[in-house]
């Protein structure tokens, strides 16, 4: 696998690239100004580890297009990431091609700290049909993207998915691919007594069945054991909302575990 990193400007200017068999390394030595985006790309479809800020945990995901653009965060959006990412005038970013002894484990299969609402190349997905007041450190990402913190709100690393107050909310994962999950984790948002909780929750999986979760007042991971299935996304609904004063509950991250199987 060809792979390709590349920065461009907001005029499609390119600023810095480098390419490699099998792994590219990018050194980049400027300050990002807004605008900026990185490119991956890729000889073919597969799966990638990736890192495109040292500040940022790397991750595997799988390449469903032969490029993927992402927008370097300014702004309100820069709230969802630390305040050391994209930061200073040397940044260093990476991607390989994945081990397949990486491949096969069981892992969270729905890790993916560089989703962002426009990717359609770059798996797993979030997306959601609600996000409260459509602000960054609410938004459908931040469900998974390895943050674990949940007794505040509002900033990294306290990020969450934000369901506006509507009983509707939805949320789901794609994952670009048929995968075989065995066990759900849910991390609720647990900032008592602002937050409020789910009691119940339902997950519908792309095969058409639907389960029950029965949720506590906790801020642990709270897991769900799944006969083993195949799966090409799962969406998070019917989301119960405990009697507690609180109007405010939310979702921290949702981990599914499992193997790919490609």
């Amino acid at each position: 696998m060809e792979l390709t990193l590349k920065i461009v400007d907001a005029d499609g200017d390119l600023l810095a690239t480098a390419s490699g068999q099998g792994e590219v390394i990018l050194v980049h030595h400027r300050p990002y100004r807004e605008g900026d985006c990185i490119l991956i790309e890729s000889s073919g479809n597969g799966h990638v580890t990736v890192c495109l800020d040292e500040a940022v945990a790397p991750a595997i995901a799988y390449l469903k297009e032969p490029s993927h653009r992402f927008a370097v965060p300014f702004g309100e959006r820069r709230r969802s990431y630390s305040p050391k990412a994209f930061d200073g005038n040397l940044h260093r970013l990476y991607a390989r091609a994945a081990h397949a002894d990486r491949i096969a484990m069981r892992r969270n299969l729905a890790l993916n700290p560089w989703d962002d609402h426009l990717n359609a190349a770059l798996f797993p997905h979030a997306s959601a049909n609600v996000e409260t007041r459509g602000e960054a450190v609410f938004a459908a990402r931040n469900a998974i993207d390895g943050e674990t913190a949940n007794d505040n709100h509002g900033f990294w690393p306290f990020t969450s998915w934000g369901i506006n107050r509507d009983p509707r909310a939805r949320l789901r994962i794609d994952f670009g691919h048929a995968v075989l999950v065995d066990e759900l984790v849910l991390y609720l948002r647990a900032d008592f007594p602002h937050d409020s909780w789910w009691e119940k929750a339902s997950v519908t999986f792309s095969d058409g069945e639907t389960v029950g979760l029965a949720l506590q007042k906790s801020a642990k991971a709270q897991s769900f054991a799944l006969p083993p299935r195949i799966v090409e996304w799962i969406e998070l609904h019917d989301l119960i909302k405990a009697d507690d004063p609180s109007p405010f509950p939310a979702l921290t991250q949702i981990e599914v575990w499992g193997r790919d199987l490609i």
